[in-house]
This record gives structure tokens, sequence and C-alpha cells, in this order.
């Protein structure tokens, strides 16, 4: 069966962390969005199947995805859904809590990155807000990445597997994700990221054995990968960038 990923069309956003699940497996899907509007697609289909008054589960927002008549929403909870579908859930219900944490922590880090250039309020424009933006964006280089990113390097670490994945011996989806963090984190913040190569070489050992995987690197040279851009979570704003540190929280 076809899987039906709603997301807005022309950013990566929080829907990018769903595509790589899905094309790391060669999975069926439409993003439907993506779409002409001649093919059913478009945002016009992507609000309706959002706001359709005779759906009794109705989405908040997107990202959604529909597999036959079922909807699933929220980044971390669609891929629960799909990982032990597309072969990226690891074994064992342990394992398999632990990597649930780790999704919904990574979307902690995901919204605090937006919050960055958004610290006001989601509904003002950057410009509106950059003055609040700079302090915010300051605060997240020097505290919060290193305490991220040092407990993602921990958790490399301490597998029990080994650390060449977060959880289990396998590929999960965490693992996707961890990519796609670090590969938004570092076009936003450059000389904030540069620090952590070195300080957290597990986490970036495992960010290039992604990209470097078969599916994933193809999808990365495909017209399917939109690139970052200023419209989504992670922007590149120049006066928000500034040199990290080398201190890794916890680590």
């Amino acid at each position: 069966m076809t899987y039906h990923l709603y997301y807005w069309p022309g950013l990566q956003g929080r829907g990018e962390f769903v595509r790589l699940a899905l094309e790391e497996a060669c999975a069926d899907y439409v993003d439907v969005a993506r779409l002409p509007k001649a093919q059913g697609g478009g945002v016009g289909a992507l609000m309706k199947a959002m706001t359709d008054p005779d759906q009794p589960y109705p989405p908040f927002a997107p990202p959604f995805l529909k597999d036959g008549d079922l909807i699933v929403f929220q980044t971390a909870n669609i891929l629960a859904y799909l990982a032990p579908r597309l072969g990226l859930a690891p074994e064992g219900e342990q394992r398999r809590v632990f990597a649930a944490g780790l999704q919904l922590t990574i979307a902690d880090m995901v919204a605090e990155a937006h919050e960055t250039h958004h610290p006001i309020a989601s509904s003002l424009y950057y410009e509106d807000q950059k003055e609040a933006a700079k302090a915010r964006a300051a605060d997240f280089i020097a505290h919060r990445i290193p305490k991220y990113l040092g407990y993602f390097e921990q958790v490399l670490r301490r597998n029990p597997d080994g650390p060449e994945h977060a959880v289990g011996e396998t590929l999960t989806t965490v693992d996707l994700s961890l990519f796609q963090l670090v590969a938004g984190l570092t076009y936003a913040f450059p000389r904030g990221m540069a620090p952590f190569t070195e300080a957290c070489p597990l986490l970036f050992r495992l960010c290039d054995a992604v990209e470097a995987r078969p599916n994933i690197a193809a999808y990365l040279k495909s017209d399917r990968r939109v690139p970052f851009n200023e419209t989504g979570i992670f922007r590149y704003y120049p006066e928000l960038d500034q040199d990290g540190t080398w201190t890794v929280e916890g680590a």
C-alpha cells in the first residue's frame, strides 16, 4: 500500500525526518503537497485532508501520514509507527522505548532551533524579532547545542551494541534523524557547529555513515531533496551565527 505524506511544499521542515525513513526503506509513498494540483496534490489537498469535517481523528498540523484510512501525525509518532514496518526499529521493548525517547529529544532540539529565529512568536516575521533572535541564538549556541550533542555523543558511546548506531546494532529512524538534525544545525550555524566535529566524533561518524548509505546518497542528490532554505526550521542568518564552544556539557 502507498503511504501518503502531507507536508508543506518548498521546504524540508519536520517532514524531512519522515522522508528520510521512507527513502532509506525504498517505501512506496507520495508527497501529496508536492504533486501538481491536476494530480490531486498541492497545498489545497493538504488543507482539505487536515480540515476534513468528517475525519473523527483529525491531525493537528503537518506532517501527517495516511496509511489507508489511518492518519498518524507528529513526527516522532509517525516514525514510531513506520519504523517496524520499514525495518528501521531496534529489537526488544527496552530498545524501542529508548528509541522513542531519543526521537522526542530530537524533536525538542528541533523546536529550540526554530525558536532561535522566531523567539517571540511564529506569527511574526523574523525581521520583526531580530534583536530577540540574536540573544536566543547566542544562548542556543553556547549552551543548548553542547548539551544536546553531548548527550547524543554519550548515547553512542554507551550503546551496548556498539557506537555505530544510537540504539541496537542496526540502522534505525533515530540514526536517520540525527543525521538530519546535524545537517540542519550545520547549515544554520556553521561557526557554532565547527567545534563539534572533534568534540563529538562518534556522532559525526554516524552522520557520515548515514549520508553514504546508497539510498540516502541517491535521495540527497535527487530533486526530491529540497535544499535548506530560509523558510524552513533550520535557517542561515549570518547575524545569528557565532563561534561555538568546545565544552560539551554532560560528556
